[in-house]
């Protein structure tokens, strides 16, 4: 594919290809503020706040870094004032969707911002949309028990009809990636609880630790081909 150069901050940098322009970044240690990137997932863009931006000036705009791919030449600025009111709107934002959440709170006041001129709909709110769980639950567990709903302002995470799912397998990775621990999971006497549907944990054969629900293990004999009695046995037994 080839390598491309650009200046980030006046660093220049050489990546491949492809590369967005937040991982360019990274390559240079340059932070730049993310919500709704996972590494392990494709990069979609929803929460804006690694906005970046990019050009000569007069003529800039700002571009979301997590999802813009890399250009020969290309001129990069990840901190000026431009993008910084940016991110300071967009956690304003975020603050007025979720004013209880410790992460903005900080993520916020980093930048100066305490609170929001906006109107705030639910002040006991938590989860701020970045659509993590959702694009796991699909992309990487591959089993969509869950989606986003509805339009702005009741925009929410849920399951379909807001009825227990019968796709869940009580795997928990949406609770795992959720950076506000929003997902309502607990685990309590052999049950997991999540979605409002109790899942009974499987013990190892050997060390009688839990595992996992059943549900889930038999979604992985069904993605193997192995039978269910392999996955019986824990990790640290086998």
């Amino acid at each position: 594919m080839g390598e491309v150069s650009l200046l980030i901050n006046g660093l220049y940098v050489k990546v491949p290809a492809g590369t967005t322009i937040l991982m360019a970044a990274r390559q240079l240690d340059i932070e730049i503020p993310t919500l709704c990137y996972h590494p392990d997932l494709k990069p979609e863009g929803q929460c804006r706040l690694c906005v970046v931006e990019i050009g000569e000036w007069p003529r800039t705009r700002l571009v979301n870094s997590c999802t813009y791919p890399v250009e020969e030449g290309l001129s990069v600025q990840t901190h000026s004032e431009k993008v910084l009111d940016a991110r300071r709107v967009i956690l304003e934002l975020l603050l007025a969707r979720a004013p209880k959440s410790k992460l903005i709170r900080e993520m916020a006041a980093e930048l100066g911002v305490t609170e929001s001129r906006f109107k705030t709909e639910d002040p006991e709110e938590l989860c701020i949309l970045c659509g993590l769980c959702v694009r796991t639950c699909r992309d990487i567990v591959g089993v969509s028990a869950i989606s986003m709903i509805n339009r702005t302002p009741e925009k929410q995470v849920a399951t379909p009809f807001k009825l227990k799912s019968d796709a869940c397998i009580g795997c928990g990775s949406c609770a795992f990636i959720c950076p506000n621990n929003v997902i309502p999971y607990t685990e309590k006497n052999g049950i997991r609880t999540i979605w409002g549907r109790d899942f009974e944990l499987v013990k190892c054969e050997s060390c009688g630790n839990y595992i996992a629900p059943m549900a889930q293990l038999e979604y992985w004999a069904k993605l193997t081909g192995d039978p269910v009695e392999r996955y019986l046995i824990c990790r640290d037994c086998r």
